[in-house]
Parts: C-alpha cells; structure tokens; sequence
C-alpha cells in the first residue's frame, strides 16, 4: 500500500541514446518523488532519483511521482544493477534476489576495422549493464574479446544489437562450449616474486593451502595471516592476483572455478614489497597449486525437455541414448509425449537441426543450464587435443 514505506526492484536496465539508463522498477509498497535519495539495500548505497519516467511503448512522459503497483523507468541511477532493491533511507529490506545462470557458450568478437575498437568496447560494456545472463571477458593469451551467453541464439542476438543499436560491425568467430577447470585434491603452493635491480626492488612471498570447493561457489579466497607476517595492505593485492590467475586455468586455458584458497604463509620485506609484487607471487602460487592440484575439466550439463508425438519417441529416446544423455523422466501430455533429461551441452550444440530431421519438425524442445560436471577422462584428453 501506499501508507507503508516505498519498496521496489530494479527489474530491467536500459541504455536509451537520448536519457540515459533508464532502471525499470516495480515498486510493490510506498510512494516516491523525482528528486529523491533511496537506498540500494542489495548494494548497500544510496542512488538518487533524477527523473521518473513512465513508459508508453516507445514514447516517455515524465512523471513527479510514482506509488505502489506503478511499474516505472528512474533515471540517475550509477551503481544499481537489475535484481536490485530499492528502498527507503532506513530501512534495511531486502526482496528475493532474481537468479541467473552461468554463461554456456562463448565466442571470440573483434571489430571491423580499428576506428571501431572503442566503439564495440563500449558497445560490450553497455549490453553487459542491460542483461546480467551476457558476459564480457577479454583473453590475455589471444589477444580476444570473448562474449559468453545463455546459447547460440542469444549471442546472435547479441551481435545483431551492435549492428543495429550501437553501429558496430564486427567479426565473430565460431561458438563453442564454455568449458571450466578445477581441481581434485587439497594442495600446499608457494609462490615467490623476487627482483634486485641496483634500486629499489620487488619482493613478494605467499604460501596457498587450495582446496576443491562446493559446485557453484566460485573462487573462495580467505586469509589466515597472523602476527604481521604479510602486512594487511598487501592482502587485497593477493587477491586480486588470485582473481585475475583464475580467468584462465593450465588445462587448456579455461576459467578456473569452485576452488577455496586459503592464504596461511608468506612473508615481506620493509622496503621491496608492494602490491604489484604480492600480486604476481599470488599469481604464481596459484598456477602451481593447480598444476600440483590434479586439474580436471567441467563441461556445462543442461536441462532438455523434447515434446514429441508418440510416433516418434523411440528415435527420439534412442538419439539421446547416444549423446551421454541421463532421462529423468517421461511423461504424457494430452496426446504428445514429454522427454526430460540432463545432457551435456556439447552433445546437443545444434539439437534444433538434429531433432527436426528426426521427426520431421513435429517435435519441439526447450534447454536450459543445469550444472557443472567432470568431463570424462578419454573425452577430457580429446578436447584439449592431447
């Protein structure tokens, strides 16, 4: 209602040529004015409203007010990003946060011509803000930008907004599976960055204890420094350093995840030391931890769900048989029956062809990421061209 304190959620961003961003927000409780500061309780900060905007398809009427049950465009905001909550200064509520899967499949993107490198950097950054399932990464060892997204349509898509959106041509290159890396076993690594160079040198030390991590928990960094044996300046460098060594793993160069690094050891000197030196020996430390750490490769597992007529289930249960699918289940649906099962996402790349000439386009599919699971070992060999 109206009377209580104003409460909404950042549903949607964005990027308008002529406003700006424009934050599209449900606001369930309250009332609030252009002008106005609230608070971000997802991000813990204040934004302030400049403008109310109520959107009419493409046309935009600004409003001095907006209440509960209003569905809104504010504009002003800098740090807000979509599934945030907005409330009252004050108050500390916090809706339930919109969840989104991790990127299945990647693709490398450079422009046209070299004028236009600014303009797809942008262009990247701008899309990134609107659509939290797309992901932009850029790859140290080939020189690339990598898009990563939900699947091949959605980095179309994608593609197709710089052409028409933002006029950015560019090259694409050809998708494949966004394949991560992690480890097995508990490990101790050491990792040292040491110059003397007639001045003043760099000198960094650390010691890691790495540890396999929970599925979907990331990179895990804690520190368990005591007594001043790495001043407590140089612990955000260290983890910085393992952050940035975890974008690419020593497999075949995949993104490293679900790994707990524990600092427990290291050391520095009065004058030497500096983050840029902590840095790089977390670095180091953390490339050999997961050498010693017996690596293993993750592929994305997706959740597949074919309606097919009865006619054409065997051929359909048959071809999923071959393409390491596990069915779950198989249910009928008024006179079609329901096929769902897990797959891996290399064995159904271009199911949409497969499954059309299998029934002749009777049957129809939807997919979506599951989890993470372990490559098989000869399968792991294949991939990484060994």
């Amino acid at each position: 209602s109206e009377k209580e304190k104003f409460c909404g959620l950042c549903f949607k961003v964005f990027s308008d040529p002529f406003v700006g961003k424009l934050f599209y927000t449900r606001i369930y409780t309250g009332k609030v004015k252009a002008g106005e500061e609230i608070f971000n309780s997802t991000k813990k900060i204040k934004e302030r409203i400049n403008k109310i905007v109520r959107m009419h398809a493409n046309r935009q009427e600004i409003i001095q007010e907006a209440k509960a049950g209003d569905i809104v465009c504010f504009v002003g905001f800098k740090k807000t990003t979509t599934g945030d909550t907005l409330t009252k200064i004050g108050s500390s509520l916090l809706l339930e946060e919109i969840h989104f899967p991790e990127p299945v499949v990647s693709l490398a993107i450079e422009p046209r011509t070299q004028k236009d490198q600014e303009k797809l950097f942008l262009a990247l950054k701008k899309l990134e803000d609107e659509d939290p399932s797309f992901r932009v990464s850029y790859n140290k060892e080939t020189g690339q930008n990598i898009i990563s997204g939900m699947g091949r349509l959605h980095l179309e898509v994608m593609v197709e907004r710089l052409l028409r959106d933002f006029g950015v041509e560019a090259k694409v290159g050809t998708p494949y599976v966004a394949y991560r890396e992690t480890i097995t076993r508990k490990v101790e690594s050491v990792g040292k960055f040491i110059q003397q160079s007639g001045g003043r040198g760099q000198y960094g030390h650390v010691v890691f204890l790495m540890q396999p991590e929970e599925k979907g928990k990331g990179i895990v960094f804690e520190s368990k420094i005591k007594g001043g044996v790495i001043p407590r300046e140089f612990i955000p460098a260290i983890k910085e350093g393992v952050d940035s060594s975890s974008e690419a793993g020593v497999l075949g160069g995949y993104p490293v995840t679900d790994v707990k690094v524990v600092l427990v050891d290291g050391s520095y000197h009065e004058i030497d030391s500096s983050d840029l030196a902590f840095k790089i020996a977390a670095e180091i430390a953390f490339k050999e931890g997961l050498r010693k750490a017996d690596p293993v490769l993750l592929e994305p597992i997706m959740k597949l769900e074919v309606v097919t007529p009865l006619s054409y289930l065997s051929q359909v249960i048959g071809d999923l048989n071959t393409r390491r699918a596990k069915i779950t289940s198989i249910e009928e649906r008024k006179n079609v029956k329901v096929v769902k099962c897990e797959v891996p996402l290399a064995e159904v790349f271009d199911y949409a062809d497969i499954l059309r000439n299998l029934t002749q386009g009777r049957a129809s599919y939807t997919i979506e990421p599951l989890y993470y699971e372990k490559v098989p070992q000869e399968l792991m060999l294949k991939i990484l061209g060994k």
